[in-house]
């Protein structure tokens, strides 16, 4: 076991590196300058070269990695150049949001896709057995921001019950109007989650295993032992999902931020947000592969 937890965490940390070099050369290739942007936003050219100059944008490529890289060793992530703030600040408060997002709709995935998936193997009734099966296959198959834009077109437009945006950040609002706020974006990202979830209970059925035996030894000791492991592929899914939601319900989030940060070509502020998203989703998968091995012995014998 310690073994396997090693050589994965070796690896997540030679991963997050790589995802956060790639994302510096295509940052650096993306053509246009944050600081010829901020001449054309009213700042006059030679302002904006010295704060080229202050920023280091004249240094060579090879020397602004090296001193970025120096950087996020000393846990300096940089200077945003468009909202003249510390970027670590940003994705503190960024980050908060996101976490309140992502892991009340983890939750409810878990939850209730667990629920539906046990209540589909026990029941007697073929067809309440298919319909809640085909169910959950067609919502599985829908995208988050699909998911997202029928949900704001059901409980926004026709019924006015909840708000779409607006929301600043956790400490905006009191709980109730948290609540409400999370409600769209939360359901959004769960849903389909939650459908797979229950399509994998379910799935149990297909192993031939008898009604009493799916419900305990298959639907409970197969999805509440290992969830874990759910929720660590899960985590991977969310991240990717959740760009989407935020920006498409204007939650403060990381997703939101990095959206915000490429259209103004902050560069610092894209980088962070990049990093922060590739090592979410090695942990997330550093977390299923350590559930793996804790579940069920024979994982931790064969990744050897």
């Amino acid at each position: 076991m310690s073994r396997l937890l090693a050589r994965r965490l070796a690896a997540a940390i030679l991963v997050a590196w790589g995802v956060a070099t790639l994302a510096f050369l295509l940052v650096q290739a993306v053509p246009g300058r944050a600081f010829d942007e901020l001449a054309l936003q009213g700042l006059p050219p030679q302002a904006a070269e010295r704060l080229r100059v202050l920023f280091g944008a004249d240094r060579p490529f090879a020397v602004r990695y090296i001193d970025w890289l120096l950087g996020l060793l000393r846990g300096d992530l940089g200077f945003s150049l468009q909202l003249r703030r510390p970027v670590g600040a940003l994705v503190a408060e960024a980050l908060g949001n996101t976490i309140a997002l992502t892991g009340l709709a983890l939750a409810v995935q878990v939850v209730l896709g667990v629920l539906v998936g046990t209540l589909a193997a026990v029941t007697r009734s073929r067809w309440l057995d298919l319909a809640a099966g085909g169910v959950a296959a067609l919502v599985y198959s829908f995208p988050s921001f699909w998911m997202g834009l029928l949900l704001v077109a059901v409980f926004s437009l026709a019924l006015p019950w909840l708000p779409v945006s607006q929301m600043r950040s956790i400490d905006g609002g009191g709980m109730g109007d948290l609540l409400r706020h999370l409600i769209l974006p939360c359901a959004a990202l769960a849903l389909p989650l939650a459908a797979g979830t229950s399509l994998f209970v379910a799935a149990a059925r297909a192993r031939g295993a008898g009604e009493g035996r799916v419900a305990v030894a298959h639907a409970l000791r197969s999805v509440l032992l290992p969830v874990a492991q759910l929720v660590g592929l899960s985590i991977q899914g969310v991240v990717a999902g959740s760009v989407v939601i935020e920006v498409l319900f204007a939650w403060p989030g990381m997703g939101r931020l990095a959206y915000d940060a490429l259209l103004a070509r902050d560069e610092p502020l894209v980088l962070a947000c990049v990093l922060v998203g590739a090592v979410a989703v090695v942990v997330g998968g550093l977390l299923a592969d350590v559930a793996s091995a804790l579940c069920d012995p024979r994982f931790a014998v064969e990744q050897r």
